[in-house]
């Protein structure tokens, strides 16, 4: 089932939740709707699920125009981030609920949803909890409870609100590759909420940035890590480092000028004297020993250093003499061999230049 949205405009009071918000779904895709809280996502997917209705704007499945549909008629099938399951009943019963508040005439018959239920248990990995109820489960199979029993009812669409955001850490990612392998095996048009950058990117197979109630880029996870189509996309995704400086006939100054890292911009040839703002990843930024008289980089001071696996964190804040915040904290990451060699150790004055940044200008 394809998704069309359509110039939907939503507002709560005097907040635009959701300022003229159009794009399609194709079928069978799994689509991450990702952003800060309050950019809009939970609030775009309720209105695909028929709970919320927008100001303005369609939503149509596949050709069909669902904006005023009930969300009873639109086969939608819902996950939320807890997990709602009805205590009283066990998990057998909580899974066949859906099927079994189906009008009589819909409704199948008992040997049928007998053999749904333990179908769907099976599928989700938990037959063997049949008959425990929700509070002997752990976070995890309670979540899985949860997605068995919006599919029992066989949904065109399935929407999840941020499905593992109450789990923790360990669970989370287990349950994300789950998601994943299940997705691939059912090819159920299926579109999640999350904040979590890690979740959309591993499990989506397009991921929607959202801020301030728009759609700021769309691209497979690749690609919006890659080629970031704003200053807000390549800040929100990922650790990222923020310089600020001047472009200039297609070379952009940072720091002061007697120790300048100038970074060489053909994209911006055309630009004279703008404000700029050059994003560097921790990984992309080369450390070396301080020495004085050393040219083209940036003199800060390593104030922390964490080394796990095979990388070395390293937190350092920049010299007042370098032209920029001293307060500002520079992230970099290099491979312990390298951390090691180099003998650096915290409070010492090191080197700080960016081998890749990607810039943007005022216009």
């Amino acid at each position: 089932m394809s998704i069309e949205i359509r110039d939907i405009y939503k507002q709560f009071g005097n907040f635009t939740a959701l300022n003229n918000v159009s794009l399609d779904i194709e079928s069978g895709e799994l689509v991450a709707l990702l952003g800060p809280s309050g950019c809009g996502k939970t609030t775009l997917l309720r209105i695909i699920a028929g709970l919320e209705t927008p100001d303005q704007g369609r939503i149509a499945f596949s050709g069909e125009d669902t904006t005023h549909m009930h969300v009873r008629e639109r086969q939608v099938g819902f996950v939320f981030q807890h997990y709602a399951l009805f205590r009283h009943m066990t998990i057998f019963e909580n899974v066949a609920f859906g099927l079994r508040v189906k009008p009589r005439g819909q409704r199948p018959a008992e040997a049928e949803i007998q053999r749904k239920v333990h179908d769907l248990l099976e599928l989700v990995q938990l037959d063997w909890l049949a008959d425990r109820y929700p509070s002997q489960l752990s976070g995890g199979q309670r979540q899985r409870i949860a997605l068995a029993r919006a599919l029992a009812v066989e949904p065109k669409v399935l929407l999840l609100d941020e499905p593992f955001g109450a789990l923790d850490a360990k669970v989370r990612k287990e349950l994300r590759r789950w998601l994943r392998r299940l997705h691939d095996e059912l090819h159920v048009t299926s579109i999640f909420v999350t904040h979590d950058q890690e979740e959309a990117l591993e499990v989506a197979d397009r991921v929607v940035l959202m801020n301030k109630g728009q759609i700021e880029q769309v691209g497979s996870p690749q690609d919006v890590w890659n080629h970031p189509a704003s200053r807000f996309v390549y800040g929100f995704l990922g650790d990222v480092n923020l310089f600020h400086g001047r472009a200039h006939q297609g070379e952009v100054l940072i720091g002061s000028a007697h120790q300048a890292v100038r970074l060489h911009t053909p994209e911006h040839h055309h630009v004279q004297g703008a404000k700029a703002y050059a994003y560097v990843r921790p990984h992309d930024l080369d450390v070396q020993p301080y020495a004085p008289g050393n040219q083209g980089g940036i003199v800060a001071r390593l104030v922390r250093a964490m080394v796990v696996g095979p990388m070395a964190r390293l937190e350092l804040t920049p010299t007042e003499d370098s032209g920029l915040d001293p307060q500002t904290l520079i992230e970099a990451q290099i491979p312990v061999q390298s951390y090691a060699q180099q003998l650096i150790k915290e409070g010492d004055l090191l080197l700080v230049t960016p081998r890749h940044a990607r810039v943007f200008v005022d216009a």
